[in-house]
Formats: C-alpha cells, structure tokens, sequence
C-alpha cells in the first residue's frame, strides 16, 4: 500500500560512539533530500532507530522501542531500524513485527533515502549488503558541527574476538582513505568544531597504501589551525604503535587520554576471549604510554562473568584494575551474542555470581576515578565548554582527560582556562579565569 513520503525525521542512536556519527550522518543525508528532523518521535513521520547489537538488553530495547512508536489513534510513524541489530538480524526484523518498514545495515545506510522511497511505494525495503565500494562518498558534505565533532577513520574488525559480534555486523577491518577524511577534519572545523575524536572499531589499526599510521592522521589534523584538541577510540593494545606512542608526546594538540580494553586481568580467559594479548603485554603498553605522558588518564573497559571465569580469575581482573590505576573504566556482565563461539560455550556463569562480580569491580573503577578527579582539585586547565547547565548561568565542558566540568559564565564552543575547586566521583566544579 502506497503512503506519503515523509517530511519530518527523528533519528534516535543507541550504543557506542560509531552510532553517534552515523546518526549524525543519516540526519545529514535525509536532511539533504529535503525533509526536517523533528524535536521527538511524536513529531515525526519516519523515525530511524540506529542500533546496537553488542548486549542483549539493548536489542531488547529497540523492539520495545518499536512498539511504543504506535500512537493513541493506532497511527505510527515509517520506522526504519538501522545499525547493527538491522545487520544482525535483517529480513528476520520484519517476520518479527510488522511495524517495522525499512531495515538498513550500517555499512549500507547511505541507501536509505532510496529506501525510505521504496518503502513508500510498499516495496520490500531490506538492505545489509557490505558492498565494496566505501558509503563515505556517497554522504554529502559536512555542514554542521558542536564544539565537538566524532569522526570516523576506520570500520570493522579482523580480531575476532570470542564474545563480539562487530566481525560480522560491521565488516573486515577497513581504513578510510587519508584524504577523505582530511577533508572532513577540515569541513567539521570550518563548520565550528574545536575538537575532533576519531573514531573506529579498532581505531589505532587505520593505516593506509603508504604505511602511514594513526599517528600520521592525529599529526595532518593537528596541522588545521581551527582543531585545538584531538581524541581517539577506540584502541586495541597489539596496535599501539611505537609512533602512536610517540605522538602522545610530541603533538600538542593529542588531549592525555587512552580508552584501551583489556576485557580481563585472567590471561586464560583472555585467550578464550582471544584477546591477543596478555596481562603483561597490557602493562607494559601502559607503561611505555605512561613514559611518553605522564599525566595520561587511562580509561578500559571490562567483562565479568565470561564462560568458565572463576573467583580467582575475576580476583586478577580486580588486581588489574589497581595495576593499572585507570581514571574511568567500562564494565558489563556478559552477555551471550548468536552466532559468536562464546555463546556455546559451556561453563556459563550464573546471573547472581555475574551480578555480585560487577558490584565489586564497578566499586574498585569508581574509587579509582574519584581518586583521580580528587587529584585534579587545585589545577588549572583548558576547558571546551559543550553545552547548558542545570542552573542559570552554568556551563558543562571536558577537560583534556575527558572528565566533565561545571562552571558559571562562558558560551558554548569557549575553550576557557578553569581552576578546578571541587570533585565529585562524575564531575568537576571548576572556577573561570579572565
């Protein structure tokens, strides 16, 4: 059945940083097809849920999503499910609800005014090709940015670890050519971003047909006058290169941060997560980080609960997160994918045990970082401020290692010199100098 084609578009992006940017990228492409986004869902004619297929709640999640779209008169707006749920999923998304019209994976969504066509016209609209050719060429220009802007250098994953689905919703591992997103670098600052992060599944893997790294990139962009702060995420430690290393020493502009996961202090269940790499191997890219910054902020993230992980090997993951004295960390329970290995695997660890693991890890990360927010109290540093805060007047900025700060007076996009006067295990209270 034939109905109009949208004019008004929600996009709601759901998981890591990669789905942020391809958010950001859809509303561009639609936006370039004519149509206006819309504040909310209820305001909207197509919605887009951009997903996340890491964890199983999350999946969970967007078809209670789905169902709630329908509106009080039995109306519902054209949903398209994008990312990696779509991928994962595909033509089983619509067996599954018909409420549902458009099914786009994330290698393929720069089809999605087409789609958004088909469907309708009330054609089949289900596209989670991989194709050769790159979909970056195909998004129109960058016009628009914050203070902050992602972008994306590098997709997919050839690592393959056990418990992760990225291989096979997001591709091989592939880097974007250098000049493409040179280009972009300087369109998001033309456009008013002050700091970029590049962004990749295994970002410090980018390289391209010279054998120019990471390194090379973070060094071209820092060359654009307008950028005054680069960032990276997310690493793998086989790949951080001894230029990358370098380049936390030697470019200014390369803000004191390393998001690096090791996912286990246990080097068994690390090789049943085929991780690559051990504890010791991990410690000592921290320390040859460290040599090179010596005020880096670490940041990791970690599973508890892996198939056949016991008490003394979580007692390593604990013991890890002390070694490393990180100022943040990620922790989730693990959470069985379809068609990874981890997900047969026997010796699946029960609910409770996994629940009483996070409690205690998440406690051991927090003390950590308030531990290092406390440590920041009576510096004064940089501070981009990003948006309004709470109370009138107040701002909320990042400092250089990522940690949020409030203070009063400023304007969004200022990059204001702060000294810090308080912290609170999340945030900051800082004080603006002249």
């Amino acid at each position: 059945m034939n109905r109009p084609l949208p004019r008004r578009f929600h996009v709601k992006s759901f998981g890591c940083q990669m789905n942020v940017y391809d958010g950001e990228r859809m509303t561009e492409l639609l936006a370039a097809e004519g149509m206006t986004t819309a504040a909310s869902a209820d305001d909207a004619d197509l919605v887009v849920l951009n997903t996340c297929h890491i964890r199983e709640k999350a999946v969970d999640k967007v078809y209670s999503d789905i169902g709630r779209l329908r509106r009080d008169d039995g109306s519902r707006p054209m949903v398209a499910l994008a990312g990696c749920v779509a991928q994962a999923e595909g033509d089983e998304v619509v067996r599954r609800t018909r409420d549902v019209d458009i099914v786009v994976g994330p290698q393929a969504y720069h089809h999605l005014p087409d789609l958004v066509a088909r469907a309708a016209r009330g054609e089949n609209a289900v596209d989670t090709d991989m194709p050769a050719d790159s979909k970056f060429g195909a998004l129109p220009a960058r016009r628009r940015s914050g203070p902050g802007a992602f972008l994306t250098v590098q997709e997919g994953c050839d690592k393959f670890c056990t418990y992760c689905v990225v291989p096979y919703t997001r591709g091989a591992e592939i880097s974007r050519p250098w000049a493409a997103i040179v280009d972009e670098a300087k369109a998001l600052a033309d456009a008013g971003a002050k700091e970029i992060t590049l962004l990749g599944q295994n970002v410090n893997a980018w390289t391209d047909d010279s054998g120019r790294g990471l390194h090379d990139l973070i060094e071209a962009i820092a060359l654009i006058p307008a950028i005054a702060r680069i960032r990276y995420t997310t690493s793998h430690p086989n790949d951080m290169s001894d230029g990358l290393i370098a380049a936390h020493r030697d470019i200014a502009k390369l803000m004191p941060f390393l998001h690096l996961p090791v996912q286990s202090g246990s080097d068994r269940v690390l090789k049943a997560m085929n991780r690559s790499h051990d504890t010791a191997s991990y410690l000592r890219v921290i320390d040859r980080v460290r040599a090179a910054r010596p005020d880096i902020a670490l940041s990791g993230d970690f599973i508890v609960g892996f198939p056949g992980e016991t008490e003394a090997e979580f007692a390593a993951t604990l013991d890890i997160v002390d070694r490393a004295d990180y100022a943040q960390a990620y922790s989730f329970k693990y959470s069985p994918r379809p068609g990874t290995p981890a997900a047969t695997m026997t010796d699946q660890i029960a609910p409770e045990v996994m629940d009483d693991r996070l409690r205690r890890l998440q406690a051991a990360i927090n003390a950590r970082q308030m531990a290092f927010n406390q440590a920041t109290v009576g510096r004064r540093t940089s501070v981009l401020l990003e948006r309004k805060g709470k109370l009138p007047g107040q701002w909320i900025g990042k400092s250089p290692w990522l940690q949020s700060v409030h203070l009063i007076g400023g304007a969004i996009g200022d990059l204001v010199d702060v000294d810090i006067v308080a912290a609170g295990p999340n945030s900051l209270s800082g004080e603006a100098r002249a």
